[in-house]
């Protein structure tokens, strides 16, 4: 019995041998990751298990039940032998990994050519090996992993089983009993252990190939960190170059380039003295590659290298995509052929994909900086057509009267529209000059109000170039004349100052004394537009709308209103945009 144990546990070095190979098996992987198998797979599942319970027939020992020798290989097997033997290991893990259908099948083919093989016990092994297909079906569970003692004790289970039905089944009793008796503990403890051996096996394969699946997502998401900065400027020698020096630094290839649709914009590693950057493309694949839009790898023959002894003898050339258009090319550089494998061209499917994207988000970010410049530019352009009418006619009137009022109130107006078309081609002016315009709109509404207006400026000189989004001071001024003054008659004071609120901002504060805004207006003021009887609040929704866009959420306007006490509109600047706008 410990001799039979001893060569049985030597033959499992064969079924050891066969899992190894078979977990290379493209549809074997493929069936490990399937929850559902359809019915190709299934019919393949069942195929290679059931083969593989067949060769552990073949490879198991023949036994003859008068004299108990053992045979070194399954040739034949005579009406008085048995077959000592691995069979239920594949029909086992059938089961186990396909649900009791895959057990079944493998069972099947397993079983019909033991019992085709003949003996004694050929018709009791040949059904307790469908028995052992159905039993580890049971243990089948969806998207869990078998334990290696689930798979030992199954494997033994079902060669203890097979021990019985041969026992039930098998005529004579006696010599079926004897039978059993010899080779039962061995077939028990070998079937279980080869079981767990062939699990393990696979377990560590699936290891071995998610790690290295970590590994590359680790490696692709840390390229994508670091890459996309750069792409998002765009294409060009200087982000090319960057891009191309954190690539070197992630891939093993002995060269990397990126280049455009005309010419090489970043060349790192070998033969950089001959694929330098600025120069048209070397190499007609490169302008295939772009042509076509798909990924190629060439060698030698094909490269086509303007200089002879170039030492980069083989290439994977990927596209670079704005949508469906090819604008540029990725290259990994190697040696020779030799050195590029299957993993080299996945990964650069993978860069070529994720740089494509990158470029995309730089495009996306063009457009919605040019719509967001746009969109500011209208806000900054808009002009109250009435301040204009009630202007001239201001003018008109005092050239009857007062010619030097009437002048003095031509050059502010002249002053402020100068100032306000200025404010429309730019993005940012400083806080001086916004003052400045402030005044040339508050000299022109002084001469309207005759006496009745006055405004009062408190700014720390050293706020005065401080950074502002242009015309945001004026609207607030003019909402604060128009609203705050329409009922009051006399006393109409506005109360403009700039602080340092402390290390990192301005404050700016706009008070008057006027009426008050409505309390229940006041939440939607600079939110959103308001339809009343009074405005629409358009004025302060397009301040607040720049600032928000031009400075972030902090430097939004915040309203304070009492009735009949006034109104106070606050609102902050970062000194960064200060000092990075010097």
């Amino acid at each position: 019995m410990f001799e039979l144990l001893i060569i049985m546990t030597e033959r499992l070095g064969i079924i050891v041998t066969i899992a190894f190979i078979v977990t290379r098996f493209r549809f074997f992987r493929q069936m490990l990751n399937e929850d559902n198998l359809n019915r190709k797979q299934r019919v393949k599942a069942i195929l290679f298990f059931g083969v593989f319970g067949i060769i552990g027939t073949y490879t198991g020992l023949t036994i003859n039940f008068d004299s108990l020798e053992t045979g070194r290989w399954v040739n034949t097997v005579g009406e008085d032998e048995a077959i000592a033997n691995s069979r239920v290991i594949g029909v086992v893990l059938a089961g186990l990994f396909g649900g009791w259908p895959i057990g079944l099948g493998a069972g099947l083919v397993a079983g019909i050519h033991r019992f085709m093989l003949g003996g004694f016990t050929a018709l009791a092994c040949g059904f307790a090996t469908i028995v052992a297909g159905l039993l580890a079906g049971l243990f089948f569970k969806i998207n869990k992993h078998v334990k290696l003692l689930t798979a030992f004790m199954i494997g033994a289970a079902a060669e203890t089983i097979q021990m019985i039905i041969i026992v039930l089944m098998s005529k004579p009793f006696d010599k079926a009993l004897s039978i059993v008796e010899h080779i039962g503990i061995p077939m028990i403890i070998a079937n279980g252990l080869g079981s767990a051996l062939f699990l393990l096996i696979i377990k560590s394969v699936v290891n071995e190939e998610e790690k290295a699946a970590a590994l590359q997502a680790q490696k692709s998401l840390r390229i994508a960190r670091k890459t996309l900065g750069y792409m998002r400027q765009g294409m060009n020698e200087q982000s090319a170059t960057a891009v191309c020096r954190i690539l070197f630094e992630e891939v093993k290839a002995s060269a990397i380039a990126i280049t455009n649709e005309t010419k090489i914009l970043a060349h790192i590693g070998l033969g950089g003295d001959h694929h330098s950057p600025g120069r048209p493309l070397q190499t007609e694949i490169t302008r295939q590659v772009i042509e076509g839009g798909d990924l190629i790898v060439v060698g030698k023959r094909d490269i086509h290298c303007q200089v002879s002894n170039c030492p980069l003898q083989a290439v994977i050339i990927g596209p670079l995509k704005q949508g469906n258009k090819t604008v540029g090319t990725l290259k990994l550089y190697f040696r020779n052929e030799k050195e590029i494998n299957n993993v080299d061209i996945e990964l650069m499917s993978g860069l070529s994909m994720l740089l494509s994207y990158q470029l995309e988000v730089s495009q996306l970010d063009v457009a919605h900086e040019l719509a967001r410049e746009a969109e500011i530019r209208a806000l900054q352009a808009q002009i109250n057509p009435h301040f204009l009418f009630n202007a001239l006619n201001t003018v008109i009137s005092l050239t009857r009267i007062d010619q030097n009022k009437a002048r003095k109130m031509l050059l502010s107006l002249s002053q402020y529209f100068r100032q306000n078309l200025a404010g429309t081609t730019r993005e940012w002016t400083t806080l001086s000059e916004e003052i400045q315009h402030v005044q040339s709109y508050a000299n022109i509404e002084k001469m309207r109000f005759v006496d009745k207006l006055q405004i009062t400026y408190s700014v720390d000189e050293e706020v005065l170039s401080a950074k502002i989004p242009p015309l945001t001071l004026q609207p607030l001024i003019e909402n604060a004349i128009h609203h705050g003054f329409k009922n009051k008659t006399e006393d109409c004071l506005i109360t403009v100052k700039a602080k340092n609120e402390s290390a990192s901002h301005v404050r700016i504060v706009i008070k008057d004394n006027g009426t008050g805004i409505d309390p229940e207006q006041l939440p939607k003021l600079g939110h959103e537009m308001i339809v009343s009887k009074s405005g629409t609040g358009i004025a302060l929704y397009n301040v607040n709308k720049r600032l928000t866009m031009m400075l972030g959420q902090d430097s939004a306007l915040h309203i304070e209103s009492e009735h009949e006490k006034g109104t106070e509109i606050s609102f902050m600047i970062p000194k960064g945009i200060m000092e990075e706008s010097r």
